[in-house]
């Protein structure tokens, strides 16, 4: 599970950002929602919330970022857009085999002589917490190139290495691990923790994994048609069935889905074997059923497979075309006692997902906003109720359109019909 997220200098945020998942014990509420290792508490979802343009997406790109270095993938560390530093730092905290740990990178895209200076500080660190709350960190190496510190623990010949390895990646991809066990054994830990998050775009959620898992009839294929039903009153099952045929009229025009995630990411075959059966009949999914029904379909395979695997799944606009039940419903099964290794992290509009009294704690929700300053991200914890009178308790989205968190945009659209009228 992610513990903290820090965003230093990256597109719209050009200060220090953190977003952090760790519960805020003071809250009496809602324990379920929090998910507890060796001294950690960490929430299991967290909601992003805000108007449009104001660091939302841009926070799941940051983690996406931090997710691509540690698998290895080109690096897409973009620095922030309105100065002149070209050095972006990220950073995450996190739990991973029953150890927390922290890892930080700065990227350099100043180019000399057209090549990019690339990765000139990363630092490594196993994180501990004692019965008494208090926060050590053992660190297990530093490259700081600005200031020319290198250190790798417990190896003076790998303090040495790691002074003249190249900064084109980091360092789990540019020393030989063969011959440094140590360095595999970092690589497995960074590798196996990025490879538990899955980012998904709501507006564009492949279809492919769903249709790959219900071809297969993997163990889950069940739980993911159970969700599907569940999710679409009108639904009675739904499956994948091979080389079925249907009949059209023979000057019919072959019907094809709307959505271009669709038309492009899934073979002809796959469309025409994904079967809804409606009332006894049956139908061809992804040309008959609604946007919103395809998107549940898409979306299922990931929530099951976090919820069964233990991943971190976190998704930019949730709440899109999705009735306002049915996304609460989602969070409900990550808040829910029975998730025990699942995250969910996830940006969105609907403002009755706002609720401190049936779903979440003041420590799951964030604002997004801007100010002349640039992209901010803060909780809703920071409002208290002997400072702001915003108890776990409130109407929080009254206290949102009330503009009490800020990050409320006020849209003056009738100026549009109304037109200046000192040139009429």
């Amino acid at each position: 599970m992610i513990i903290n997220v820090r965003i230093n200098n990256y597109l719209v945020y050009a200060n220090p950002t953190e977003l952090s998942l760790i519960a805020d014990l003071r809250i009496k509420k809602f324990y379920t929602n929090i998910y507890q290792e060796n001294n950690f508490n960490v929430v299991k979802s967290a909601c992003i919330y805000g108007g449009n343009n104001v660091g939302k997406s841009c926070t799941i790109r940051a983690i996406n970022s931090i997710r691509n270095v540690l698998l290895g993938i080109v690096a897409e560390v973009p620095p922030n857009i309105f100065t002149n530093n070209n050095v972006c730092t990220l950073g995450i905290s996190f739990l991973y085999e029953k150890k927390a740990y922290s890892y930080d990178f700065s990227f350099d895209s100043t180019i000399i002589n057209r090549y990019k200076r690339g990765f000139i500080y990363e630092r490594l660190a196993e994180i501990n917490i004692d019965k008494n709350g208090q926060r050590t960190e053992k660190e297990l190496f530093i490259r700081d190139m600005q200031h020319n510190i290198y250190r790798f623990n417990g190896s003076k010949e790998l303090s040495i290495l790691i002074k003249a390895v190249s900064p084109d990646n980091i360092l789990i991809y540019t020393i030989n691990s063969a011959n440094y066990p140590i360095i595999e054994s970092y690589k497995n830990i960074l590798r196996g923790f990025a490879s538990k998050i899955d980012i998904i775009d709501a507006n564009n959620i492949p279809i492919s994994k769903t249709i790959q898992i219900l071809k297969e009839n993997k163990p889950v294929s069940k739980k993911i048609v159970e969700l599907i039903r569940d999710a679409d009153l009108d639904i009675d099952d739904y499956k994948y069935v091979k080389s079925k045929r249907f009949d059209f009229h023979p000057n019919m025009a072959l019907p094809i889905p709307q959505e271009e995630i669709i038309k492009t990411t899934v073979a002809p075959e796959d469309i025409f074997n994904l079967v809804s059966i409606h009332k006894g009949k049956e139908m061809q999914s992804l040309l008959i059923d609604s946007t919103g029904t395809k998107k549940i379909v898409s979306l299922a395979s990931y929530i099951i497979e976090a919820l069964d695997e233990g991943k971190i799944l976190i998704v930019d606009e949730l709440d899109s075309s999705l009735h306002f039940k049915l996304t609460r419903a989602i969070v409900s099964l990550f808040n829910n006692e029975l998730n025990t290794k699942a995250q969910l992290i996830f940006t969105a509009h609907d403002g009755t997902l706002l609720d401190c009294k049936k779903l979440f704690r003041k420590d799951q929700i964030w604002f997004a906003a801007k100010n002349d300053d640039g992209a901010k991200l803060y909780p809703l914890k920071d409002y208290t109720s002997k400072d702001d009178n915003i108890r776990s308790n409130c109407d929080v989205l009254e206290k949102y359109k009330l503009d009490t968190f800020g990050a409320l945009p006020e849209p003056d659209l009738i100026n549009i019909l109304l037109g200046d009228e000192t040139n009429d």
